[in-house]
């Protein structure tokens, strides 16, 4: 957290937006970490001081991910508007003042992305970007990386891992049996993807 708290103070002091990105594997705890830092942000510069900016956001529409062949394999890295989210992430590195970048967010519930839901004004000096290919090699990917000052990848083992991936696709309607063939399957094929890029990383989160 020191590290997160001395770029905050630096970033807020120089008047420069702070983007921090976090990645790692499906259920490493991104979104949870990225909210806590928040949250940490806002305790020390005020409730407008940071936002939270998933990629999860730019999820292709299930509708269009069924037409294109690739609905059974849905969060690998060719499931996502890649050059979407590097083109917001441009616009969030160089806030114009007085404009606000709205985000798109991701909706479990519905399994849907939602457009323009995450307000980000141009006051807002701490942005923690959180999602699976931030340090991806291919697409878009790197495009979206150089908006990003620092990337952190979360390390969890890999058992604890899908414990919790299997809990939250179970909350979210499945069975317990299919959520573990997708664990074991679409999720895990994912994660050695991202896997193989945390030597890319500024600093390695081990999360317990």
């Amino acid at each position: 957290m020191r590290r997160f708290d001395d770029a905050v103070g630096t970033a807020v002091a120089a008047d420069r937006r702070l983007l921090l990105g976090l990645t790692g594997a499906p259920g490493a705890g991104k979104s949870t970490l990225a909210e806590r830092l928040v949250a940490r942000a806002r305790t020390a510069h005020g409730p407008a001081s940071a936002v939270v900016l998933a990629m999860d956001g730019f999820h292709l529409a299930n509708a269009l991910l069924t037409a294109i062949g690739r609905r059974d394999r849905k969060g690998a890295p060719d499931t996502f508007d890649d050059a979407g989210f590097a083109a917001l992430l441009a616009r969030v590195r160089h806030p114009v003042a007085g404009r606000t970048v709205y985000a798109p967010r991701f909706d479990r519930e519905l399994d849907e992305p939602i457009g323009s839901a995450v307000p980000i004004p141009a006051a807002c000096p701490v942005v923690v970007v959180e999602g699976n290919y931030l340090l991806a090699a291919d697409g878009a990917w790197p495009d979206a990386a150089t908006c990003l000052d620092e990337v952190w990848h979360l390390a969890l083992p890999t058992a604890d891992r899908q414990e919790r991936l299997v809990a939250r696709h179970v909350r979210h309607g499945m069975t317990p049996a299919a959520a573990r063939n997708w664990v074991l399957g679409p999720d895990e094929a994912n994660a050695v993807l991202i896997d193989a890029s945390a030597a890319r990383a500024d600093a390695v989160v081990t999360v317990d």
